[in-house]
């Protein structure tokens, strides 16, 4: 059964009865595409984030960091990368967390996994490609971010490069045992529901620009055009992916969409490959 099926009537009462197109129409398949996808994506974003959320003001970085300091290289290099697809920090955060983790005890190999992971895997991203192309793409997605993860965190790890960190990597370790404070169950929902409205804000837009743009070429592109000029045959479809993909960088959120409708139209699994690692 299809959970989205409710969301579907909506948008087929929409586009053939409120706004009277007609069906099979260029327009209405259109409307009907970005009406349907809006709200689907935003179910989903705002369920997902939410619950993701709260799993994560069980996780806050001095826990995490208690949590590694334990761990062996190899297990530490796995639980690190699995605990930084939940975990709310980008790349910007990369060196604060970079030396709260050594600080703690956390070996630098486990630390590198960690800091890999976190901002590879976007949960954002993840609920896009989960409700666009299925669980299995997404799992693919989080999978390849996991496996880059703990085995750059190894290779880190054997360089033996600790003695290159300057001296002053090692301040404060006195101080990393410092008690949290303790949130309570209402604290956890506000937390969770503020965290979600906040992503919501700031990926609304790109998620709505990418949505109308996969509309219009659902609609309006022809169904071989994009295969004829971006299929998996052609030796210019890579750097064209790439070319296309750069001018994309602000977010990926909108891209996902975009990605969505060009596989409908035929382009091949390479072009979108390389285009969302351009975006990303």
């Amino acid at each position: 059964m299809n959970i989205f099926y409710p969301v579907k009537l909506l948008a087929d009462w929409l586009t053939y009865s409120v706004f009277a197109l007609l069906p099979g129409t260029l327009s209405a398949e259109a409307v009907n595409f970005f009406i349907y996808d809006i709200v689907k994506i935003f179910i989903l974003l705002s369920v997902i984030i939410f619950v993701v959320s709260i799993v994560r003001s069980y996780l806050p970085p001095g826990k995490i960091r208690a949590i590694l300091s334990h761990k062996n290289r190899y297990s530490g290099n796995i639980l690190a990368s699995l605990l930084g697809i939940i975990t709310p920090f980008c790349s910007c955060s990369a060196i604060p967390l970079f030396l709260g983790f050594i600080q703690a005890g956390v070996p630098l190999g486990v630390t590198f996994s960690f800091l890999v992971a976190s901002p590879m895997i976007n949960e954002v991203a993840l609920v896009l490609l989960l409700g666009m192309f299925g669980w299995k793409i997404a799992l693919i997605y989080v999978t390849s971010g996991l496996i880059i993860s703990v085995f750059s965190g190894i290779i880190i790890g054997k360089m033996k490069a600790e003695s290159l960190l300057e001296p002053f990597v090692y301040q404060n370790i006195a101080n990393r045992n410092a008690e949290l404070p303790k949130m309570t169950r209402r604290e956890r929902f506000i937390y969770a529901k503020n965290y979600t409205l906040n992503i919501l804000r700031k990926v609304w837009l790109y998620v709505l620009i990418g949505i109308g743009i996969g509309a219009w070429i659902h609609g309006y592109v022809p169904a071989d055009f994009l295969a004829q000029y971006a299929g998996s045959d052609k030796w210019y479809a890579v750097p064209m992916a790439v070319l296309v993909g750069i001018p994309l960088y602000a977010n990926a959120t909108g891209i996902i969409p975009l990605v969505s409708a060009l596989a409908e139209k035929g382009a091949g699994i390479i072009f979108m490959g390389y285009l969302f690692n351009a975006v990303i």
